[in-house]
């Protein structure tokens, strides 16, 4: 008997009101608050399949710092990942026309050699050095200007400069270099490595982070084909995807997983194909890939994306930046972990990555010499390579033979020196023989050849500049216009290297200030330094220790050279010392200050009466900060009213200028201490301020209100204490007041002093610009001398002849200047001594 479908239905809406725990009031149906959502699915024959409760991720009692992969469903994550590699593999095909040329050009470094069978057997396959030695001199040259052996970072203060900043720029400068020097060991071959990578693909990148197994920051070289990014992006700030391909093992993931870093859940193994690039690089390097060699490889692929999470969405619609690591093979999503700062209303994404660029190309990644250079360097192999086997068709003719000659081991070439026995059948060797017509190689083939290697070395400057064949004599200008123009390009790339540089240094130094205690010893060579955490404030730049502007020795020692050379012209206008130090510092040479004598006008702090007695000798005297101002105030005032300064304006005015230098020091030092905590107070709201920018305009407005404070106070404190120094003058004049009569006569004497040290002064002056004319007088007499010994010199006479003649010519040159310089210094001598 067939049943109601009623029947069924009824049990369909019973079952239903059980499942969904619903008391049958007859009222309109309400769900208990604990039940989220229920799946229910009514079927053909009227029944209902009531599904599993899907509940809404509550997310507020999840940690900022967790991994987001454990609190999302596995069949969501598969989901998820799905989509993500197909965004990656998308990226791969955007720029796969930049990485086929690169791909190409890797055969063009020649570093493995092809065994040819065409044209003929043993053909030559060399490769022109034209591109290995581009890139070479360039990676020696970059290398050692970006990496010096002293530590690439300097600083410079941003703002107001005051002793503690500097002195917290120099504890930066020194820790930063003693890390990379010294404990981030991998930076210097990874750098090395880059400035190879980085003319051949065009673009090379570095990864700076903080290792938690090292536990110490890490600067990784990550290769262009190992970062993928959409060929269309402009920049790695504004990418929607960095995918970073990371190979490792199953025991370095294990650990991860270990550690709670990656979710704890087995992962499949497998081979993942390799890249084009990788493939490539493994067979120039004879690497061979064996089957289950690399069984337990993994192929990491750690995307920084800006997307929206499963359960992570956020209500304002705006999608979110996240670190995402997927495992290539299984597709498994390992961790997704958020790439901003918490609190951060703007969800500015964190940068780990830095792009170094050769040339900028058509798309996100840059051109190399292999992409540039790659049709040169075909050329000059291919000619190269014709040259070659046309001497060896040349030198080991073939050709054809009679059919009815016969030689005995035909087969066997011939040696040197060997005859073979032929039968002949009734005719010469010459007719049964008929050599093939090879020429020797062509000559204009050879200059075509150096036309392409020519052009190619011009392009990549790696050509001799020659700077030692120019003329000493040429002006300053003409030099420069020259070493301009034979290095503007290799200058252009230095810049972008200078940039890149800067950029890595920054990420470097947040994250020491993110990681690092607050405050952390290490040890030096010569003692112990201390670095404090907050010494990693805005106040603070750090830049790399590379000029810009100059990228060779070579082309430093040039530029050194030159201003040397001006301030030799007019030594009176220069720091001679200074301009032969600076020529010894482009020159590597260290201590520099030991062959150097001493500086004799650098000051160097004294006591009053050392600083009276310079005075009395006309040197002026020089105040420092960690002097007591009140004291030599006291002791200089008190000197003045000494009778032989009295009538000297000349000592009296260097002594009132010093004594005005202490007073501006001593304010200074007062005003310093009175606004000590308001200072401390807002440089604590300026490294709170930092992501900020309208607290950071406050907090700056405050600042420069408290300079305007801090100027204004010293200006009152200053006019306070020369007005005392004014009264307790007049106060002493009028105590020692003295008969009329007296005060004329003395009056009297003091205009005779003043006139007799104004004659000596003037006769000085004379004496000073007689010097001048008879130098200059002594010059030209040996100009004159030299141009008279050219005019004795017959412009038919030999070679030797001119030899002879540039060696008198410049002989005579020194001994003249000598005899000059000698007549110079005598009378100067004569000078001082009168001036005296």
């Amino acid at each position: 008997m067939a049943e109601n479908p009623n029947n069924n239905i009824e049990k369909a809406l019973s079952s239903l009101t059980d499942a969904l725990e619903i008391e049958p009031t007859g009222e309109e149906i309400q769900l208990q608050d604990d039940v989220i959502e229920k799946n229910v699915e009514i079927m053909d024959d009227g029944s209902a399949v009531v599904g599993e409760e899907e509940q809404v991720l509550d997310t507020s009692n999840i940690p900022f710092n967790a991994n987001l992969a454990d609190y999302i469903e596995e069949d969501e994550l598969m989901r998820f990942s799905s989509d993500l590699v197909n965004d990656f593999e998308a990226d791969k095909d955007s720029r796969k026309d930049w990485e086929d040329s690169y791909v190409k050009g890797l055969d063009m470094l020649g570093f493995k050699y092809e065994n040819r069978t065409e044209p003929f057997e043993g053909a030559s396959g060399v490769v022109h050095p034209l591109l290995a030695e581009s890139v070479t001199q360039f990676q020696a040259q970059a290398y050692k200007e970006l990496l010096p052996p002293s530590g690439p970072v300097r600083t410079q203060v941003v703002g107001l400069s005051t002793p503690e900043v500097q002195d917290q720029a120099k504890r930066v400068q020194q820790f930063m270099n003693y890390q990379i020097t010294e404990i981030m060991q991998e930076y210097d071959p990874d750098m090395d490595q880059l400035l190879f990578y980085l003319p051949l693909s065009g673009s090379a990148f570095k990864k700076i982070y903080y290792d938690a197994l090292m536990k110490r920051a890490c600067a990784k070289f990550v290769t262009g084909e190992d970062l993928v990014i959409n060929y269309m992006a402009t920049d790695l700030e504004n990418a929607a995807r960095v995918t970073h391909v990371i190979k490792t093992n199953g025991n370095d993931i294990r650990k991860q997983q270990l550690q709670g870093f990656y979710r704890d859940i087995p992962i499949t193994t497998g081979q993942v194909e390799t890249s084009e690039a990788q493939e490539k690089v493994n067979t120039l390097e004879g690497v061979q890939r064996e089957y289950g060699q690399d069984e337990d490889e993994h192929t990491l692929l750690e995307m920084h994306i800006t997307t929206d999470v499963p359960g992570f969405e956020d209500t304002s619609g705006v999608k979110l930046p996240f670190i995402i690591t997927i495992d290539q093979y299984s597709g498994e999503i390992l961790s997704i972990y958020r790439n901003y700062k918490e609190g951060d209303p703007d969800f500015k994404k964190i940068s780990y990555f830095v792009h170094y660029k050769f040339l900028p190309g058509l798309g996100f990644y840059g051109f190399g010499l292999i992409h540039m250079l790659g049709g040169l360097s075909r050329t000059a192999t291919s000619v190269l390579r014709q040259l070659i086997d046309a001497g060896t068709l040349a030198n080991l003719p073939a050709g054809f033979k009679a059919r009815g000659m016969r030689i005995r081991d035909d087969d066997t070439p011939l040696q040197p020196g060997e005859f073979r026995d032929v039968d002949v059948t009734g005719t010469s060797i010459k007719e049964s023989l008929l050599p093939l017509p090879y020429k020797e190689p062509s000559g204009t083939l050879f200059q075509l050849l150096g036309f392409a290697v020519d052009a190619g070395k011009s392009f990549a400057a790696i050509a001799d500049m020659k700077m030692g064949e120019g003329n000493e004599q040429n002006p300053v200008g003409t030099t420069m216009a020259l070493l301009e123009r034979g290095t503007k390009v290799m200058s252009a790339i230095h810049k972008r290297l200078h940039y890149a540089q800067k950029i890595e240094f920054k990420l470097l130094a947040k994250v020491f200030q993110l990681y690092l205690p607050p405050e952390y010893p290490y040890q030096v060579v010569g003692g112990n330094q201390m670095i404090k955490q907050q010494d990693f404030d805005d106040r603070v730049d750090v830049i790399p220790v590379s000029d810009p502007n100059i990228f060779s020795m070579a082309q430093r020692v040039t530029l050194a050279q030159q201003q040397l050379q001006l301030a030799t012209a007019n030594p009176g206008l220069h720091n001679m010392r200074e301009a032969y130090r600076r020529m010894y510092d482009a020159m590597g040479v260290d201590n520099v200050d030991s062959i150097l004598k001493p500086d004799p006008e650098l000051p160097q702090p004294m006591g009053p009466s050392s600083e009276n007695a310079g005075a009395m000798n006309g040197k002026a005297p020089k105040a420092f900060p960690m002097q007591d101002h009140q004291a030599h105030i006291q002791a200089h005032a008190e000197f003045m009213f000494t009778r032989m300064v009295q009538i000297n304006p000349q000592i009296y005015s260097l002594l009132q200028a010093h004594i005005c230098e202490h007073i501006s020091l001593m304010a200074g030092a007062m005003v310093h201490e009175e606004f000590k905590e308001q200072t401390q107070q807002l440089q604590q709201a300026q490294q709170q301020a930092q992501q900020n920018p309208q607290m950071a305009q406050q907090v700056e407005q405050q600042m420069q209100q408290l300079i305007n404070a801090q100027a204004a106070k010293q200006a009152q404190i200053e006019a306070e204490m020369t007005m005392k120094l004014a009264q307790d003058e007049e106060a002493r004049i009028s105590k020692e007041a003295q008969d009329p009569l007296v005060k004329l006569k003395q009056q009297e004497l003091d205009l005779k002093a003043m006139e007799t040290q104004m004659k000596v002064q003037k006769d000085v002056m004379v004496e000073g610009e007689k010097l001048d004319i008879e130098r200059d007088k002594l010059e030209a007499d040996t100009t004159l001398g030299i141009m008279k010994m050219a005019a004795d010199v017959n412009k038919e006479d030999s070679e030797e002849a001119m030899v002879m003649f540039k060696e008198n010519m410049i002989n005579s040159r020194e001994s003249m200047k000598s005899e000059a310089n000698e007549k110079i210094a005598r009378t100067n001598g004569r000078a001082k001594t009168k001036g005296d």
